[in-house]
């Protein structure tokens, strides 16, 4: 729990003035419950047994300081009062009365404005404070590689990002509020049982210890539920992910009532778990109120036992209401026990994954890089996911300008390769220069922006096509964007569209065709005007007569850019300036086309494959 506080005291701390308002607030509307009691037992008396009091007894339920907060003009009015009250009929003095009652709702609003200014502030507070966090942990996330997202669910990154901080900011703030009014209303009202009658609220709260054992034993249980109902919303999460994003395979395989079975069984084990929650919440309460009740018997039995000594029952009723409303502040701190473990168990999983450290660090002294005009070596590059080496002992320079393809076998480490140019992974041996720069003394940001990418599974956003475009290079344009557009051969279909640039083309582009969605990913890479070129199978998912036309696309494309190319087809690599061939991670063969046809090796034997009738 210390560990848990610790991580909430930086979130709130941009906020210290808004939550030291809170806070006294809070304060306040505590101490006026008490003082609630006072104020209604001493207008009952003051009406109805006005000759057996004073103003000044009127207020002895209060403490010292409290007393000498009461101006004197409030005093007198008070004997006036009294003295006319004590002497004459009630109803004579109906104006007196009607001020004095109207006192009573008078507090209640005034403990009720209190309250509702202590929740405002400490509300405004928590929400902010949890989306800081919530920011914080996304900004955390994607600064990560892409070896972090490859090995961890989706639905759990978005049940960390969105459940958990969720179910830390709603207890948070109700748990502000109660850790704040709840404490002070105790406080004011055991203060008051002191004063007014010590030994009757000794024995009152004889029984009192035997309440924190309920507490203790269900505070453990709820906490191991909270930590396990996290993980199973995270598995649920994950469930609806894979629905919604593969709803064609569902749909074309009649996998409707086999993903609704499962989302129904990971829904069943969380509404297990809340319910453990709720009883270890609630199961608390009951028990609390029945050790104060016994504690209210043992008073009447001791009363009954002392004798016939006469009773202030001016002081009897006020111990009486604060005993009874001491139940709802204690109840709701045994329920903010629960509650603040629940948050722990969900805080547990954020801060985990924010200590979670990138595998890509950033240069302490990052080298400024020139990518236009330098070479590309890779000088006996291996690398590994886990345990599988899919590089081995890679040594390759690309010189300016060239077109290199690589082929081979499907993993036999072509796109790990290009993924280790863009640094989304680091190779454990050897190294990978730009210009003699080693990219892992560049910043990452600077290295990514001189490299452009064209991948098989083009990936666009449910936006606009003019922002879709302008992500190669934002703050491009109108004018960059449409000529991008020109030279992707996209402009003609956009046009077409609706709303021209301003179509939304829905989530991954859905509402356009193969071809239309690769030829704006193009016009991405246009506008970027990237001196690198990654083409990752670029045309490999598209119908012929597409793909002769977006392979005349990216024909234009590559002039003047050093330019990787991963493709399938041979068809669409015949003219490159140097053709690597790897096995198993290996390169086995480089050369031209009609070079490696003479040769006779592997390249010789895929081409035959592919081309064979």
């Amino acid at each position: 729990m210390i560990q848990f506080i610790k991580h909430l005291i930086p979130l709130v701390k941009p906020y210290r003035f808004r939550l030291g308002l809170g806070v006294f607030f809070g304060i306040l509307a505590g101490f006026v419950e008490p003082l609630a009691i006072v104020v209604a037992t001493g207008v009952f008396q003051l009406i109805f047994t006005p000759e057996a009091i004073s103003a000044e007894s009127v207020l002895k339920g209060l403490p010292p300081f409290a007393r000498e907060l009461v101006p004197q003009f409030v005093l007198d009015w008070l004997t006036t009062v009294q003295k006319a009250l004590a002497g004459s009929d009630i109803r004579t003095n109906l104006g007196a009365v009607i001020i004095l009652v109207s006192l009573i709702p008078f507090v209640m609003f005034l403990r009720g404005l209190l309250g509702y200014l202590n929740s405002y502030c400490l509300q405004w507070v928590s929400i902010r404070a949890v989306t800081d966090l919530r920011v914080r942990l996304f900004e955390h996330l994607m600064s990560l590689s892409s070896g972090f997202f490859a090995k961890t669910n989706t639905g759990e990154l978005m049940s960390r990002t969105m459940m958990d901080t969720g179910t830390l900011q709603n207890i948070i703030s109700n748990a502000t509020v109660t850790i704040i009014k709840d404490p002070a209303t105790l406080i004011g009202l055991v203060a008051l049982l002191l004063w007014k009658a010590p030994g009757l609220t000794a024995i009152s709260i004889i029984v009192m210890p035997l309440c924190v054992i309920p507490i203790i034993i269900y505070g453990r249980k709820g906490r191991r539920s909270a930590r396990k109902m996290q993980n199973e919303l995270a598995g649920l999460s994950s469930v609806m992910t894979e629905a919604f994003t593969g709803f064609r395979i569902i749909k074309a395989y009649n996998l409707e009532r086999t993903v609704t079975a499962q989302f129904r069984s990971a829904s069943s084990k969380v509404v297990g778990l809340f319910m453990r929650i709720v009883r270890s919440i609630e199961t608390p309460g009951p028990l609390l109120e029945t050790c104060g009740s016994v504690g209210v018997a043992l008073v009447f039995l001791y009363l009954v036992l002392r004798g016939n000594k006469q009773i202030d029952y001016g002081d009897f009723i006020i111990m009486l209401g604060s005993m009874y409303s001491m139940y709802r502040p204690i109840k709701q701190l045994a329920r903010l026990q629960n509650n603040l473990l629940q948050a722990q168990a969900a805080s547990e999983r954020v801060f985990e994954l924010l200590a979670t450290q990138s595998s890509i660090p950033e240069p302490a002294n990052p080298r400024p890089l020139q990518a236009a005009g330098a070479e590309v070596t890779f000088e006996h590059v291996e690398f590994a996911y886990g345990e599988k080496t899919v590089v081995r002992d890679v040594t390759l320079t690309v010189k300016p300008g060239q077109l290199v393809a690589l082929v081979g076998h499907s993993g036999s480490g072509k796109t790990t390769l290009t993924n280790l140019l863009l640094r989304f992974y680091d190779p454990q041996k050897g190294s990978i220069r730009i210009g003699g720069v080693d990219i892992r003394d560049v910043a990452t940001s600077e290295l990514r922006s001189q490299i452009a990418v064209v991948i098989q599974e083009t990936i666009l956003f449910n936006d606009t096509i003019r922002n879709n475009i302008a992500l190669g290079r934002p703050g491009a344009s109108e004018a960059d964007i449409i000529e991008a557009a020109k030279h992707a051969h996209a402009h003609e279909f956009i046009v077409e569209q609706p709303d021209g640039y301003n179509t939304v083309i829905g989530e991954k582009g859905v509402n356009l065709s193969g071809g239309q969605r690769q030829r704006l990913a193009i016009a991405r890479a246009v506008i970027k005007d990237a001196p690198i070129l990654i083409l990752d199978e670029a045309t490999n998912a598209l119908d012929p007569q597409i793909e002769r036309e977006v392979q005349a696309v990216l024909d234009e494309l590559m002039v003047g850019r050093t330019t990787f190319c991963i493709a399938h087809r041979f068809s669409t690599i015949l003219h490159a300036d140097l053709i690597v061939v790897m096995d198993q991670g290996r390169i086995v063969e480089t050369g031209t086309h009609d070079e490696l046809i003479k040769l006779g090796g592997v390249y010789q034997k895929l081409y035959a494959l592919q081309f064979k009738t």
